[in-house]
């Protein structure tokens, strides 16, 4: 196995693509031979991204009462789990939320909002406010997760408006798809990445794991990204949240989330490879693992509906490691800054850092 993975390495720093037979095998790495994949992955990341650290955050700017059905996201109006929840947020919470962000060196944020997906009307004008104001401000590169896009002319209007990437995840396999939603198709979420990449708009797609999936479906997902041809792919770790149907699925092994970050890696050599929703609490003291799993990337702050580790934690892990995150796009938040409604502070302090943005 230990050649395998170096020929698999070797085809990576290549520029070679390594097929899904390929990725079925590494796929069954065990016991020592992880530790082998995973230092094939780090070469790879270095060669790729050297000893940079991309981060960003994300923001739950509309939380709640989604009308999709996915078995997995407590937001969705179909499981009880006691979220807060509430409407699009105002400009000057999103304002002072990408501020924050800015000033523990997220390069992008992320503007999520739990709906099914975004049509011509009242609410897509409020977004694309929102989308403007937020690029003129600079504090972050813009980007959102803002659900479905059937209509390619709204993918338009987002890239005219600053939008810079839509983040939207395929989940998972399209084989397993069925088993985690049933009010969209696997295909609705192919076309919104196809409309977005048609206006010019980078793409950040990728998956959730741990939620029952086969050891091969994890590979037939990397092929999928592999064909689309996205820019950043965020890797989740199922964080079971009581009210869900996934509520008792046992939490993924340490070792085992290196490995998927490491065979993602390498099928995936020269892309964006972030590690998102899940990591604290499943990877626990291995954390730091990740980046030698080869993680170019990670999420910062909280997540959407969970809380994450503090920022200052992930920037001295990430410093202890002789890694560098670029700087922010703008210098942290200002003594003087306006003071915000207690409303806006309320959600503008909900951070979020699981893209994974819905």
């Amino acid at each position: 196995m230990r050649d395998f993975i170096r020929r698999m390495e070797e085809k990576a720093i290549a520029g070679v693509p390594i097929t899904a037979p390929e990725g079925y095998r590494l796929i069954q790495a065990e016991g020592p031979d992880i530790l082998d994949l995973i230092s094939s992955a780090n070469r790879v990341r270095i060669h790729y991204w050297g000893n940079k650290i991309n981060l960003c955050s994300i923001v739950n700017a509309k939380s709640g009462h989604c009308s999709e059905d996915c078995r997995f996201c407590a937001q969705s109006a179909y499981h009880d789990t006691g979220i807060p929840t509430y409407s699009l947020m105002d400009t000057e919470g999103l304002l002072g939320a990408a501020a924050e962000a800015g000033g523990y060196k997220a390069e992008a944020f992320g503007v999520v909002a739990a709906w099914r997906g975004l049509r011509e009307g009242r609410e897509m004008e409020a977004v694309l406010d929102r989308i403007r104001e937020l690029a003129a401000a600079g504090h972050a590169r813009v980007d959102a997760s803002l659900g479905i896009i059937e209509d390619p002319n709204i993918a338009l209007r987002l890239k005219a408006a600053g939008l810079q990437y839509y983040n939207h995840n395929l989940e998972t396999a399209r084989s397993f798809f069925p088993s985690i939603c049933t009010t969209h198709t696997y295909d609705d979420r192919v076309r919104t990445i196809q409309h977005c990449k048609a206006a010019g708009i980078g793409i950040c797609s990728g998956g959730i794991f741990g939620m029952g999936e086969g050891q091969e479906q994890r590979v037939e997902l990397a092929v999928a990204l592999q064909e689309l041809d996205v820019d950043v792919v965020p890797l989740n770790f199922l964080h079971a949240i009581p009210g869900t149907p996934f509520e008792n699925i046992p939490p993924l092994r340490p070792m085992q989330i290196l490995k998927i970050i490491a065979v993602f890696r390498l099928m995936l050599p020269a892309k964006d490879i972030m590690t998102a929703g899940g990591r604290e609490v499943h990877l626990r003291d291995l954390q730091s693992w990740m980046f030698h799993a080869g993680a170019s990337h990670t999420l910062i702050g909280n997540y959407l509906t969970t809380l994450g580790r503090k920022p200052e934690a992930d920037l001295a892990m990430i410093e202890d490691l002789d890694l560098s995150c670029a700087p922010a796009h703008a210098p942290s938040v200002r003594q003087d800054a306006p003071v915000r409604s207690p409303d806006a502070v309320h959600r503008a302090d909900r951070i979020q850092t699981d893209l994974i943005l819905r």
